[in-house]
């Protein structure tokens, strides 16, 4: 599993992106309501940042706003992620 993945608040990020694109603070303000508190925006865009140089999540322009979208290898981590969560969650361990 790479790095991208050992952090919640990326897994969190790829998960809401997973079911379509969002804004920047559209993320932020569900992963605050999420979490029931306020996360800073220095951390939260360092996330956002890392999962985009990495190549799983990318920008594009709506518009006048950018919204950021998951990207196929994204996708693919986040479903593998979700299995290996599925599998010691129902007990089918390795």
């Amino acid at each position: 599993m790479t790095k991208f993945l050992q952090s919640g608040r990326r897994r969190d990020i790829c998960v809401l992106l997973a079911d379509e694109p969002r804004q920047a603070q559209a993320l932020k303000s569900r992963l605050e309501t999420h979490y029931d508190e306020r996360i800073e925006p220095k951390s939260f865009y360092g996330a956002l940042d890392a999962l985009e140089s990495s190549g799983f999540v990318e920008t594009e322009t709506a518009g006048i706003h950018d919204r950021y979208v998951l990207t196929d290898a994204g996708r693919q981590r986040l479903d593998e992620h979700v299995e290996w969560m599925r599998e010691h969650v129902e007990g089918e361990k390795d």
